[in-house]
């Protein structure tokens, strides 16, 4: 189970940092500590190597974070939805309830983020003049930052999905054949084959001797592999759902249970003897939320007896809901939006039935293990 904290909320963008991100923090104050700093300023202190140390790492995540900020608010200004950002163990990433539509407002939304790390670089940059006469330390802070946001912004711009430049390569193709399905599927090729030349360069790395760099550069090659694949099957997964209505994958017949009824009960009376997964929570005939199976599944079986169903459910005020007509990438987008589990389709005021996010995933199966 992957876990996240919300730290902050900036432009009412949720920020998220990911547990991986205490392991990279740590391992980056570290290196910074111990031997960037230690090699430049000998004449130091010990301990002023480790708190000049991990404010490089906290101000580092800071500009990736100033990186994911800049795509999102251009993405919200383009008429999209930006839920989080989450900090993690290889940098950070804005989580956009849908891709965009156009190829003109994907270009201008990636090629942002490497001129805001290029900005932070030049700022920096000036930053170490001005600090210099002031504080060494605080200077040396700014000399780092200035060049690791220059490496950030050119890494960003190799053209390989699904890193920025990838992107824009994306954009630009799609722009000239206006097929987003091959112009991502180029760029994710593109970007599997800069994946496996880190991933050889950091074997390399490791076979001269450079340990801890040469695992850093074959982690990044994995994560851009593994990424660029992931790009490629949502593309094919968002044509697959654009075919297919919320009335096709809804679930039609759905009970309704008390509020104060426990998991336990839930679990044994309802979902086995119905098998079914989501069902309505009503009190005196008024809806108070939904509950469904992946509500049940976060919480752990000792507890299902102590624990009632309005404990788990998603309260009524806080559902999204669709019409039957919308197709499958609009309800994919609002349980995305709202991160539900569950989302009603409603008509005329009445809730016709319930998708879940097992339900699309299930489509998704049975379409390709038919090969369609």
């Amino acid at each position: 189970m992957k876990v996240s904290w919300r730290v902050a909320r900036i432009f009412g963008i949720d920020i998220h940092v990911d547990a991986s991100w205490l392991v990279i923090f740590g391992l980056f104050t570290w290196i910074m500590a111990s031997y960037y700093f230690p090699s430049g300023y000998p004449q130091w202190p010990k301990w002023q190597y480790w708190v000049v140390g991990a404010l490089t790492s906290i101000f580092f995540f800071v500009s990736v974070l100033a990186h994911e900020l800049a795509h999102s608010l251009v993405a919200i200004t383009q008429g999209e939805k930006v839920s989080r950002i989450t900090l993690f163990i290889l940098g950070g990433v804005a989580h956009l309830s849908e891709e965009p539509k156009e190829a003109s407002k994907e270009f201008f939304m990636a090629f942002v983020g490497p001129l805001t790390s290029f900005a932070i670089a030049v700022v920096c940059y000036f930053l170490v003049i001005g600090l210099r006469p002031v504080s060494e330390p605080l200077a040396a802070i700014a000399r780092y930052l200035s060049f690791i946001n220059l490496l950030l912004g050119a890494f960003n711009l190799l053209p390989g999905f699904p890193m920025d430049g990838g992107r824009v390569l994306r954009a630009l193709i799609w722009k000239f054949t206006g097929n987003l399905k091959k112009a991502t599927g180029i760029a994710s090729s593109v970007g599997q084959g800069f994946a496996v030349l880190f991933i050889v360069l950091g074997f390399l790395m490791i076979f001269r001797g450079l340990l801890v760099n040469g695992i850093w550069i074959m982690m990044v090659g994995w994560f851009l592999h593994s990424a660029a694949g992931r790009g490629y099957h949502q593309v094919i997964m968002r044509e697959m759902l654009s075919h297919v209505r919320a009335e096709d994958l809804m679930e039609r017949d759905i009970q309704s249970v008390p509020s104060n009824l426990s998991i336990r009960e839930l679990v044994d009376e309802f979902i086995l003897k119905h098998r079914d997964r989501a069902f309505i929570v009503a009190e005196k005939g008024d809806i108070r939320g939904i509950v469904c199976l992946e509500d049940v599944k976060k919480i752990p079986k000792d507890q299902w007896p102590s624990t009632t169903v309005d404990q788990v459910m998603t309260p009524a005020d806080e559902l999204a809901t669709v019409s039957p007509e919308d197709d499958g990438n609009t309800v994919l987008g609002q349980l995305t939006a709202k991160s539900v589990h569950q989302v009603p389709v409603v008509k005329g005021g009445k809730i016709r039935g319930v998708v879940c996010r097992t339900d699309i995933l299930q489509f998704m199966q049975l379409r390709s293990e038919l090969g369609i």
